[in-house]
């Protein structure tokens, strides 16, 4: 079977199991992001072989690179890491790093209009007001740039507020991609202001207002 080939049936097999009874005979989150990683690990293995021998030479070595693999890829859909290394390894002939796999995955998020945290940082920095009217990537992008503060990225510097919008950011893509909806509440635009009265308007106005007060 081709390396495409059993990274589609790890997917559909992932997508099966949760909404099957699989999941009420005791699988959690954690047993699916292991089960994914150990697949992850062994497709690396069969397609970058000398390279995977090479870099994980023994036992230890490769259940430590498991061990920071789950905790790095934790916040991912099992569906985005097994896509992601799909997408690896049509693309590369090289055994990949920690953060090139980190990368894929952000990619799978681009699909469904996740940018990638400093894509999404620039895009809160220059959208003008009012900022609920803007078309957005993402609503992520727009919390995030609500919950770091709209004057803080317009007036601070890069240094200061994308560590602070990166976290927001991150929090909500993890909520995003695990199936939370996101939705912005747009205020309903004011009405245009009315045509001021004329001088001979005005003199009638003026006329009623002193008649009525008996001037």
């Amino acid at each position: 079977m081709a390396n495409k080939d059993l990274i589609d049936k790890a997917v559909h097999d992932i997508e099966t199991s949760q909404t099957s009874s699989a999941t009420a005979a005791g699988q959690t989150k954690d047993d699916a992001l292991v089960d994914t990683i150990n697949q992850v690990f062994a497709l690396f293995r069969i397609n970058y072989h000398n390279q995977f021998y090479a870099a994980f030479n023994d036992t230890s070595l490769l259940n430590q690179a498991k061990r920071l693999w789950l905790d790095a890829l934790r916040d991912y859909p099992v569906e985005y890491i097994l896509l992601g290394a799909r997408q690896i390894i049509e693309q590369s002939e090289y055994l990949p790093t920690l953060q090139k796999m980190i990368s894929s995955c952000d990619e799978q998020g681009s699909r469904i209009g996740l940018p990638t945290p400093h894509d999404a940082y620039l895009q809160a920095c220059m959208a003008p007001h009012p900022k609920a009217a803007q078309r957005w990537t993402h609503p992520a992008v727009y919390f995030a740039g609500q919950k770091t503060g709209w004057f803080d990225l317009e007036n601070q510097n890069e240094k200061t507020t994308w560590p602070i919008f990166k976290r927001h950011y991150e929090e909500l893509r993890r909520k995003v991609l695990w199936g939370e909806k996101l939705e912005i509440d747009v205020p309903p635009e004011l009405p245009p202001p009315g045509k001021p009265p004329s001088k001979e308007e005005r003199l009638k106005q003026m006329q009623a207002l002193r008649k009525k007060l008996d001037l």
